[in-house]
């Protein structure tokens, strides 16, 4: 919903912003490339880490079930890192096509998608490192401490900053 501020600067946003569509596409653009620089940082050593367990002389022993769980722990950090790369393949490809906004928007999908991936990654390779590091029956209680911290940390609370702070103003 855009109105003119009735002082000639130009279009304003329902945020109150004085920007065109174009201008707001790329100042989205530019704080989502921002968002993706530190997630996938993380990521990628995380991933690169991973990538490294399986040729350690330690990985002959573990059990078949830990064997199972760094696989998945593998291929979810191998998803979550093509989802945070994403958004930079994507912007290559559409870049000069006049659909900036649009690629915002799935830049933002994938993003996003990447964090779940990171979450599941995460969780998965701190059951991994806790099951054979401690062989504690509370593994999977700790595990699920830690994963309703990164929930709450990542989702919950910004959700209810969006909804108190949005509904506000309504």
């Amino acid at each position: 919903m855009r109105s003119t501020d009735g002082g000639g600067a130009g279009p304003r946003a329902a945020n109150g912003r004085h920007e065109t569509d174009e201008e707001r596409a790329d100042r989205k653009w530019g704080e989502l490339i921002q968002e993706v620089r530190v997630t996938q940082t993380g990521v990628q050593i995380l991933f690169g880490f991973l990538l490294t367990v399986v040729f350690t002389p330690a990985y002959q022993g573990l059990a078949r079930t830990d064997k199972a769980i760094y696989v998945v722990t593998v291929v979810l950090g191998a998803a979550a890192t093509g989802a945070l790369i994403g958004p930079v393949s994507f912007h290559r490809m559409v870049v000069g096509r006049r659909i900036k906004p649009q690629a915002v928007r799935w830049a933002s999908r994938l993003t996003f998608a990447g964090l779940i991936l990171l979450l599941a990654t995460m969780t998965s390779a701190l059951l991994l490192v806790l099951r054979v590091a401690t062989h504690d029956p509370y593994v999977p209680w700790i595990v699920a401490a830690v994963v309703a911290w990164y929930t709450y940390c990542w989702f919950v609370l910004p959700l209810w900053a969006r909804h108190r702070h949005t509904t506000a103003r309504r």
